[in-house]
């Protein structure tokens, strides 16, 4: 892709998560004022990568390495330990204007409608009602559930619900999208035509920002620029692999053989930090 601005940089960012437990259940009961001992997990250490202006990256690793953590202390919903984060030249230190956060269970009010679940994000930004309803009605056409405005959440499948979602988030108009895999909680079929739909109404808007979390490396093809690689815990960057594809992008892409060796490369770097165990040091069959 064409030589781009730095959206948002990580820099050096390390977490370390601490908990105090009592060491057993009989000093607890006698000194109930007993503090036990503190243990310490490095969830992230010395992370460190950037994110181009209109770039699509996705973040995966083996599970627990830290990705989540990562992703929430960009938008400064989790403190780091150290480094820093810095969108459009700016350390964050609080949540930002600028960043929309999708959630993988969805995260919508049950008592709300559709159409005021989109329009809640406006509402705190203290949008009037009327632009709020013209916003909301928008991103509900993008999105394509135009006539289920007045829907709740138990009315609509799990991908409609991730649909609204997503409608409330870009109804906020954000420079950046921090997805948490948004698509997890979905059954194959549903998954596979949510991407093209994420692909779709990325595409026909302004270039937007996007780091998205999955643990499924033909996601992370389909819809990346370039797919970032962490290490198992505690977690850093192993490497960036860049996506070659050109947009838009279509169902035959990942029958293509470029996309097989790519997916055969990350699957291979993954189980490197799973296992330890390299084709080079694999045991003969």
């Amino acid at each position: 892709m064409p030589e781009q601005s730095i959206k948002l940089a990580v820099e050096g960012l390390h977490k370390t998560y601490r908990t105090k437990r009592p060491r057993d259940t009989f000093l607890r009961r006698l000194l109930p004022d007993f503090k036990g001992e503190t243990t310490e997990v490095v969830a992230i250490e010395d992370l460190t990568f950037d994110v181009r202006a209109g770039e699509f990256i996705s973040i995966v690793g083996p599970s627990g390495c830290g990705k989540t953590t990562a992703l929430r202390i960009m938008d400064a919903l989790v403190p780091s330990d150290g480094g820093r984060v810095v969108i459009n030249g700016t350390e964050v230190t609080e949540p930002r204007a600028e960043c929309g956060f999708i959630f993988q269970d969805f995260g919508l009010y049950p008592w709300r409608t559709v159409a005021a679940n989109v329009e809640f994000g406006l509402e705190l930004r203290g949008t009037d009602a009327a632009e709020r309803r013209k916003q909301a009605h928008s991103y509900i056409d993008l999105v394509g559930l135009k006539g289920f405005e007045r829907h709740y959440p138990h009315q609509l499948s799990g991908g409609m619900q991730q649909r609204v979602g997503i409608a409330r988030t870009l109804a906020i108009q954000p420079e950046i999208l921090l997805m948490d895999e948004p698509f997890g909680s979905l059954d194959a079929l549903t998954r596979r035509i949510m991407q093209f739909e994420l692909l779709r109404i990325l595409d026909s808007q302004n270039p937007t920002t996007a780091v998205f979390v999955t643990h499924d490396l033909e996601e992370a093809l389909l819809l990346s620029d370039r797919v970032l690689v962490m290490t198992r815990r505690p977690g850093r960057c192993k490497e960036i692999v860049d996506v070659p594809f050109e947009r838009p992008r279509t169902d035959a892409v990942v029958d293509s053989p470029e996309f097989i060796e790519l997916r055969r490369h990350l699957w291979e770097s993954l189980r490197e930090e799973q296992t330890g165990v390299t084709d080079e040091t694999a045991p003969a069959a």
